[in-house]
């Protein structure tokens, strides 16, 4: 075995391109075999069962079988492990031993990703699934004025949750986040500007929580940004990704192409207050679209806004004039930043604020957009957080933050403290005085 292919090799994981649009990436029978030989390896390994419920319940139907092994598994079971992934890549990236490099070439979440591309072309997937991954559309609706107020109103009311839990399957103890829609940008001149950044808005930005893009704006043009708001044609694509529904999740891309791409190649940075759809652009649709030399151009713009804020910092450039004191901020760093490989720089970044203790935990919150509202997931979810829920008891935190809006709020909400969530990019405005 060459050197890179060992077990246990010091190599970096590496991904190969999605070949989603063979005929063979269809198959069932390739599919179903490529399952089995991924779930054997898995079976015999079991070094991720404490992550999502893919593993746990993987093991169980292996463990509940007449052989207990992968061949007493009947392949109609399958999906059962496939519906519990969530794309989060963490046993990808930090936990699985046998990742190409490796001569196994195991990728469980983009196989997990084909699995659900398949059963989406067949048809199986339902429509409430549908509408609630259709997050531009469902935002341009519900921030229509006065409709935005009979949303929210039917949001926060018991009877309008059953309604919600009816139709759309939403849970009704999840937490729903209030729509409200982005006021539109105001061009800012920056005197002296040394940097010039766009910002991909995402739709929880455009229809949920605008503060979190305009705290954005904010702290970049205090460290001498010009700053740009993208005109956002489409969403990311996270969410049809996720539901295998490929095909939408690069018609997006072909919308956001036309504004996007012009300012990577003028030389602007471009970021994002959500994790997920920087990933998106910096590592799914490349993967997806090797080919496309535009998309590496945005690719290779894209950055995380801490990530920029802490190149700032390396380079003196960083404006450090804090004021305040900000208590014990709780701090959880979301999957799909960890994934991206460039370190805990949120964190590093809040630990420059004035603050009496920053408690943080890098684990799996079990929200990722839908699967943490979702009927038939919730209970789940509330059971992956629960070790950060524990620890936020622990910690009886000032604020409770997240790159991730959608996580902070919802381990706020399970520990009963919404009122502490705050994303960290509003943490730091208020941090600034601005």
């Amino acid at each position: 075995m060459s050197e890179g292919k060992k077990e246990g090799g010091l190599s970096a994981p590496t991904r190969h391109p999605i070949d989603w649009q063979s005929d063979d990436f269809y198959d069932e029978e390739s599919l179903n075999k490529e399952l089995y030989r991924v779930f054997d390896i898995c079976h015999g390994c079991r070094r991720c069962v404490s992550l999502c419920d893919s593993f746990p319940t993987l093991f169980d139907l292996v463990d509940e079988s007449k052989t207990m092994e992968m061949d007493g598994v009947d392949t109609k079971d399958y999906h059962k492990v496939v519906d519990q992934c969530f794309l989060c890549d963490l046993c990808y990236m930090t936990k699985c031993p046998y990742v190409p490099p490796h001569e196994w070439n195991l990728d469980f979440p983009h196989l997990m990703l084909r699995a659900k591309a398949q059963e989406f072309k067949k048809g199986q997937t339902p429509l409430h699934r549908k509408v609630l991954t259709s997050t531009t559309s469902v935002g341009k609706v519900a921030t229509i004025p006065v409709v935005v107020n009979m949303v929210n109103a039917v949001n926060q009311s018991k009877l309008g949750r059953k309604l919600v839990d009816k139709i759309l399957h939403v849970d009704q103890q999840a937490h729903l986040p209030p729509y409200e829609k982005l006021k539109p940008a105001e061009d800012e001149t920056v005197e002296e500007a040394i940097h010039q950044v766009a910002i991909f808005a995402t739709c929880y930005g455009e229809y949920n929580e605008p503060a979190i893009v305009e705290a954005l704006e904010d702290v970049l043009r205090h460290n001498q940004a010009q700053v740009k708001r993208v005109k956002t044609p489409a969403c990311c694509g996270m969410p049809k990704l996720e539901l295998g529904d490929l095909d939408s999740a690069v018609d997006y891309w072909k919308k956001n192409k036309s504004t996007l791409l012009p300012l990577a190649k003028a030389g602007w940075k471009i970021t994002s207050p959500v994790p997920s759809c920087v990933l998106m652009f910096k590592q799914e649709l490349p993967l997806l679209l090797p080919d496309d030399r535009g998309l590496k151009i945005v690719a290779e713009a894209f950055v995380d806004p801490f990530e920029f804020l802490w190149g700032l910092q390396k380079n003196n450039q960083l404006k450090t004039d804090f004021s305040g004191e900000f208590g014990t901020i709780f701090y959880h760093q979301p999957c799909h930043q960890r994934v991206q490989n460039f370190g805990n720089r949120t964190q590093d970044i809040l630990s420059l604020i004035p603050h009496e203790k920053i408690d943080k935990i890098a684990r799996c919150s079990g929200h990722d957009g839908t699967y943490g509202v979702r009927k038939e997931t919730f209970a789940k979810a509330k059971k992956i957080a629960r070790p950060i829920v524990r620890k936020v008891g622990q910690s009886k935190p000032d604020s409770i933050t997240s790159d991730c809006p959608m996580a902070a709020s919802h381990i706020a909400n399970l520990a009963d403290a919404p009122e502490k969530s705050i994303h960290p990019l509003v943490l730091l405005k208020q941090a600034y005085g601005i």
